[in-house]
């Protein structure tokens, strides 16, 4: 009787482990926001899935996931969520994170022609330069405007968005100097 109840126990906590990291990975599928072309408008349009309800449908078999937010939202709220097949066919090319670190790669910064390599979001985030001079970082650019802006400014590295950023705020505190042309630079 002991092994028997043993055994039902053991099945039971397998088969909640199992069910609950195929929702983890699911949740972890669809978080992020996303870009994707609006079918009404065709358009770029910033999405977010709502993965906790997609994580829990996943483990109670019902494998639907809903957007729980549109830039197009509240206007077109009601619409049918079109777009959710382009999310499901490729949920990783879509995310803004993907669309933008892959954008970088083979760039170089526009100040100091440092390459991009591996973005780290957390640390030292690269940033964008407009046809001013303006430096600025990506938390405030709208994530449906991202193809736009890929047209129109260029990359900057984080060192070079701080100095420019510092140049541009305090500028009675920054001193240019000119290079001494009587001095003569033996490095190439």
């Amino acid at each position: 009787m002991d092994f028997i109840l043993i055994t039902l126990i053991t099945f039971a906590a397998v088969f909640v482990i199992v069910e609950l990291t195929r929702g983890l990975q699911t949740y972890l599928k669809f978080r992020g926001k996303r870009i994707v072309s609006c079918p009404e408008t065709h358009q770029d349009a910033a999405v977010r899935v709502s993965a906790g309800k997609a994580a829990w449908e996943e483990i109670v078999g019902s494998e639907q996931i809903h957007l729980s937010e549109c830039s197009r939202w509240p206007e077109k709220e009601a619409c049918g969520q079109e777009c959710l097949q382009q999310i499901e066919k490729d949920p990783k090319a879509c995310l803004v994170w993907t669309i933008i670190n892959n954008w970088y790669q083979g760039q170089e910064c526009s100040y100091c022609h440092k390459p991009f390599t591996e973005i780290l979001w957390h640390d030292h985030p690269p940033a964008l330069r407009d046809k001013n001079g303006k430096t600025f970082q990506w938390n405030e650019v709208r994530a449906e405007n991202l193809h736009e802006m890929f047209a129109t400014h260029s990359p900057v590295c984080w060192d070079c968005h701080i100095a420019e950023t510092f140049r541009r705020e305090h500028p009675d505190m920054v001193v240019d100097r000119r290079p001494d042309s009587r001095r003569m630079t033996l490095y190439h």
